[in-house]
């Protein structure tokens, strides 16, 4: 064994991937406890209907946002930048004017979204700053072109100089006691920043290649979003998926529900970051195990379905008993509703943590156009099931809801289609794990005596 480590450490290959991940890894984990101490003072310093005006025009621009992407955040451009990497000024010059688009493009959708809501002009003010961030956000495309050199560090340090800032100037505005518009500009000058960065560290490490020559190309372009437009489809219906609830909210209730709802949501969502993690490290062995065997791919993936399932089974058991204390203690008392949420909402994660494994097992078998089914119904389903529950339980309705649409989604869709059954076998397999280990177990020592 450790001599394998030793020869892993002289591959320069297996090195370069190590550090870039590391990198991505640790600013991750230190963006977690950032905003673990200054977003949850953001919280308590807002409080409940403040903050749920902010979420909710968050999640409303979040609604669109994804438009503004065109699909590019998806791998495309990477892909792309790889396999020709003569074609960098192009293809990110292209990807550039396309987002940037996007972006003036979501501003106006915005305009004619805005009428179909109760909002008023500072709720429709915050909205439209909120949204002007994604032109900032066009500068992403740098970000891609360190991901197709493998040298994330770049694009790692230019978001922690952002993380930093945002943080100073959030813990500014609450000793200053600042108004909840000066909110809505940090998430537009964290924009502005992160913009900033990712330029500087261009130029920085691209001495041949000035950023005057990033052009846009109407062949590339064509090119980029024949590939593209199925991941736009797919990110406004996931969009959609994942922030409508707050929205619903604030039109079939108010915005302190919104606020008690989106707190106790950010908790929920705290966790989503680790199956992502895991899966990804598991990922090369499950592909590897496939060129083996059937027989070792299938018993390799489902021991990454027990651990992915049990792991967010015992946080929604521990968050289940605490979540009173754990918003209390967090938030303050004023967020005395966002325990029940919690409570709720927590298991919805066991959903989550099992369709990222299983996103893994649908790429692998080039299945992965199924996920647009997955997510419609389900984005249906949510809705459906919000405007049925919110009137009846509030925001505890809007939490079912979401439970609901999660695993009712993967059972309906995944049962329906005939080469998707296997997973929701290898899904039970994974809940009924102790018992089976324990039976194992019982009939191992049985045979010994």
């Amino acid at each position: 064994m450790i001599a394998k480590l030793k020869s892993l450490k002289n591959h320069q290959g297996f090195m370069k991937y190590f550090r870039n991940t590391s990198w991505l890894f640790g600013e991750k984990i230190l963006r977690m406890i950032v905003g673990l101490f200054v977003g949850i003072w953001v919280v308590r310093y807002l409080g409940p209907e403040q903050f749920g005006l902010l979420s909710y025009a968050q999640s409303f621009v979040g609604l669109f946002t994804v438009i503004a992407t065109l699909g590019l955040d998806g791998g495309i451009l990477v892909r792309e930048l790889v396999k020709d990497e003569t074609r960098r000024g192009e293809l990110i010059g292209t990807a550039f004017w396309l987002k940037i688009i996007g972006a003036f493009g979501v501003l106006l959708i915005l305009l004619v979204a805005v009428n179909l809501t109760s909002n008023d002009t500072y709720t429709n003010t915050l909205v439209f700053i909120i949204a002007s961030a994604t032109i900032f956000q066009s500068f992403n495309v740098v970000d891609f072109y360190f991901q197709s050199k493998v040298i994330s560090k770049f694009a790692v340090y230019a978001n922690i100089i952002s993380l930093f800032l945002s943080s100073l100037v959030k813990i500014a505005l609450i000793l200053n006691e600042a108004p909840l518009i000066t909110f809505a500009w940090v998430v537009l000058f964290d924009s502005f920043i992160l913009a900033c960065g990712f330029i500087y560290f261009y130029i920085k490490n691209n001495s041949t290649l000035n950023i005057k020559n990033l052009k846009f190309r109407s062949k590339t372009a064509a090119s980029l979003l024949k590939d593209s437009w199925p991941l736009i489809l797919s990110g406004v219906v996931i969009s959609i998926y994942m922030k409508i609830d707050q929205v619903m909210i604030k039109e079939m209730m108010n915005l302190e529900s919104v606020g008690q709802y989106a707190a106790a949501v950010r908790l929920s969502e705290a966790w989503y970051f680790i199956p992502i993690v895991i899966a990804s490290s598991f990922f090369p062995a499950i592909i590897n195990a496939k060129k083996q065997s059937e027989e070792f791919y299938y018993a390799r993936l489902q021991k990454l379905y027990n651990f992915i399932v049990w792991f967010s089974i015992v946080i929604a058991v521990i968050m289940t008993f605490t979540s009173d204390w754990i918003v209390e203690l967090l938030y303050g008392a004023q967020y005395n509703e966002s325990g029940s949420v919690l409570m709720i909402h927590i298991w919805a994660g066991i959903s989550v943590f099992f369709g990222v494994a299983n996103s893994k097992w649908l790429l692998i078998e080039n299945l992965q156009k199924y996920r647009i089914y997955i997510d419609v119904f389900g984005a249906v389903l949510n809705i459906g099931l919000n405007l049925l529950l919110i009137p009846m339980w509030g925001i505890n309705g809007a939490a079912i809801a979401t439970l609901i649409s999660y695993f009712g989604t993967f059972l309906i869709i995944f049962l329906y289609i005939k080469k998707l059954r296997i997973v929701v076998k290898m899904f039970f397999i994974s809940i009924f794990y102790p018992y089976y280990y324990l039976k194992g177990m019982f009939l191992k020592h049985k045979v010994q005596f």
